[in-house]
């Protein structure tokens, strides 16, 4: 699941993608679905019927029927940066609770450890 919020500015940036898929080749179409997930965290899925090409007219309607909704640039930014420091708190507790486990190696302190051996000891 995608996100439903953006700015004016990304959705008019994802109408131009969509509309350079409805006339790409198929690896054009692939690159433009790859471009809106990554860089807008956009899944068409999220918004079209299934087999259904999926174009800025249907963007229209879901921006028409709130299913899709337009903020200003500081709340977008603002929401951004708090999903991107939930994510490194997230990645950081899986990685404390893998070297609990004894599942992953603390890497850092071996590392330490090794600077510390080299600096008493060297060659």
């Amino acid at each position: 699941m995608g996100r439903k919020k953006f700015s004016q500015r990304e959705i008019d940036v994802i109408r131009k993608l969509l509309g350079s898929k409805m006339h790409g080749n198929r690896a054009q179409q692939k690159m433009v679905r790859h471009t809106l997930r990554t860089v807008f965290e956009f899944n068409i899925s999220d918004f079209n019927i299934q087999g259904k090409a999926f174009g800025s007219s249907d963007l229209d309607e879901c921006i028409r029927r709130n299913r899709i909704h337009i903020l200003d640039d500081a709340t977008i930014e603002a929401m951004k940066l708090r999903h991107a420091e939930k994510k490194l708190h997230d990645e950081a507790v899986q990685q404390a609770e893998a070297i609990a486990d004894g599942e992953a190696v603390d890497w850092q302190q071996v590392l330490k450890e090794w600077n510390e051996y080299y600096a008493q000891n060297p060659e």
